[in-house]
Order: C-alpha cells, then sequence, then structure tokens
C-alpha cells in the first residue's frame, strides 16, 4: 500500500522506521509545524520531521489539517492509508475522507481503557497491572474507532511514564506494520470496542503534578512515576518550587505528613501511611542532583516540612 505517516515527538520514530522498512510504500509525513525550543526560542522541526529528512521522504506540516491547501497536498500523494502515532493535532471527517483504508492510529493503551492524550501516565497512577497498545481506525470521536490489534505489556513496580512508553512504542511498532499488512491482504478486520470499560486519560498539567502530603505513600509514588519525565511532579520547600524523581516507599513507622527526617546518605518524607524516601531533587534555578546532596546544600535538617 501507499501510506502517508502522521506523527510528531520522540515515541513516534520506532514505527515511522517500521513503517518505512516495511513491504509498504512510504510517500509522505505528516507532522506538527516548527516549535520554539531551548534558551533561544529558536524554532525546530519535530523529531518526525528530522527523521523524515533523513529518509528522503516529503513533510507536510499543516498548522490544522483542516487546511484546504494540505488536503489537496494529501490527495495528490494518493494514500492507500495514513498510520498515525501521537499526531497532536484532532482529524476533521474531510481529512478522514480521502483516505480509502482510513488513518490507523497506534495507541498506547487497551482501548476502550484509557482514551486521550495521556494513557501511559494515567494507567500509571491508576496502579494498572497491565496496559499494552491497540491500533484502530480513527473516526471523529476520541479513541473510539474500531479496533485492529492489541499487545500487551506487564507494569513492572519501578515503571516511570517514560520507560513504560519506550516499550510500548518499541512494540507496538511491530504491531502496527501487522495491522497495515492485515488491511492489505484482507485478513485482518476491525471490532468496534466494547461500551463498558470506558475511560479517559486527559493531558496532565503542572498543577495535576503537585504532590499532596497527606495521601498515602503508595498513591504518591504512583503519582510521581507516572509524571516522570513530564510533567515532573514537584512539591516545595521554602515557597520555591522542587522537582521530584522517582522516590522510595519505605517500611518502617509513620512520620507527620511533609515532615522531613535527614540522615547523611537519605531524605525521607512523611504521608498518610509509611514515609517515602527522595531520590534525585531538582531545586528551582539549580542542576539535578540526589537528595541528599540537596539537603547538605541547603542545610536542612529533620523536622523541616516540604509542600508549605
Amino acid at each position: 500500500m501507499r501510506v502517508v505517516f502522521a506523527g510528531t515527538p520522540e515515541v513516534a520514530l520506532p514505527a515511522l522506521d517500521a513503517v518505512a522498512a516495511s513491504r509498504h510504500e512510504l510517500v509522505g509525513v505528516v507532522t506538527r509545524p516548527d516549535a520554539p525550543s531551548g534558551r533561544g526560542r529558536r524554532l525546530v522541526a519535530s523529531p518526525v520531521a528530522q527523521r523524515a529528512e533523513e529518509l528522503g521522504v516529503p513533510v507536510l506540516t499543516p498548522e490544522h489539517p483542516r487546511d484546504p491547501d494540505f488536503q489537496a497536498a494529501l490527495a495528490d500523494l494518493r494514500p492507500d492509508a495514513c498510520p498515525v502515532v501521537a499526531y497532536g493535532a484532532l482529524l476533521p471527517q474531510s481529512a478522514l475522507d480521502l483516505v480509502p483504508h482510513g488513518w490507523i492510529n497506534l495507541h498506547f493503551s487497551l482501548l476502550p481503557a484509557w482514551r486521550g492524550a495521556a494513557p501511559v501516565q494515567h494507567a500509571l497512577w491508576a496502579g494498572d497491572e497491565l496496559t499494552g497498545a491497540s491500533t484502530f481506525r480513527i473516526v471523529k470521536a476520541l479513541d473510539a474507532g474500531p479496533v485492529f490489534g492489541v499487545m500487551t505489556e506487564r507494569v513492572r513496580p519501578d515503571d516511570t511514564a517514560g520507560a513504560l512508553l519506550g516499550r510500548l512504542a518499541e512494540g507496538g511498532a511491530g504491531l502496527l506494520v501487522q495491522t497495515l499488512d492485515g488491511i492489505e491482504d484482507g485478513s485482518l478486520q476491525a471490532r468496534e470496542q466494547p461500551e463498558d470499560g470506558v475511560s479517559f486519560a486527559p493531558k496532565i498539567l503542572v498543577d495535576d503534578a503537585r504532590v499532596d502530603w497527606t495521601r498515602p505513600a503508595v498513591g504518591i509514588d504512583r503519582q510521581v512515576r507516572a509524571c516522570h519525565p513530564a510533567p515532573g511532579a514537584w512539591t516545595t520547600f521554602g515557597g520555591e518550587r522542587v522537582k521530584l524523581g522517582p522516590l522510595q516507599v519505605v517500611d518502617r513507622e509513620p512520620l507527620t505528613p511533609g515532615v522531613l527526617e535527614v540522615t547523611k546518605n537519605a531524605v525521607l518524607v512523611g504521608t498518610a501511611t509509611a514515609p517515602v524516601r527522595l531520590g534525585d531533587v531538582k531545586a528551582f534555578g539549580k542542576r539535578q542532583m540526589s537528595a541528599a546532596d540537596w539537603a547538605r546544600g541547603v542545610r536542612l535538617e529533620s523536622g523541616a516540612r516540604v509542600g508549605d
């Protein structure tokens, strides 16, 4: 089949590479426009755009996929199907109708669970033990189209959103190519999603990532791992924000929520249940460092409090 790949961030690269290496003819790539990056806010092409240029594939960067010029350019490429991974813009019906076999999305959850922008983060935060990826045909409703195939992945106790998403991106790349193969040879039929089990995964914002130390330790651990590396869980100390890396629940007597116990090599924080041991932290304007080094630098003593 002639295919046009749609995607934007780095997590889409394994699928783009897999499609490019498959039996299908990659005739174009759709991605988001160049965006400001770094201290100088210089415009930078998306990771998918950069990889497409390396592959020598035409790149389309519409401000919105409803733009008539974009839809005309897409029609000129005559795609039979459009595989999609984390493109980042809603597709109007006019764009969906241009492709005979449709836009085939690789979504990082076991649909109908966790429809939306942040399925991996929400699965971790909820404490799911099993997750995966699904391929489905995009329809107007959010992530509600019929499903072609799934893969499953066990959630590890120390998984962060970044680590889990990386595994799903690699495994999902193969699933996406298998889906395209099955569509082409007619061996694969999409099935409508069940009405039961629907849940939603909206984007996690910075305010959502603030740690409430009056919650149980297990919930805080899940939150921090779900928000790592982005947007990054955080608390406050001395009125300034401190970003938190993955932490560890400690099996010992409790501490008052938010109160610190500082030793030479560790910083513990009280929660509603067991204390947690802080891992790496990043104070405002400082580099990332171990919690013990941070404590020495600001001369922390036991009894101090975070989350003020």
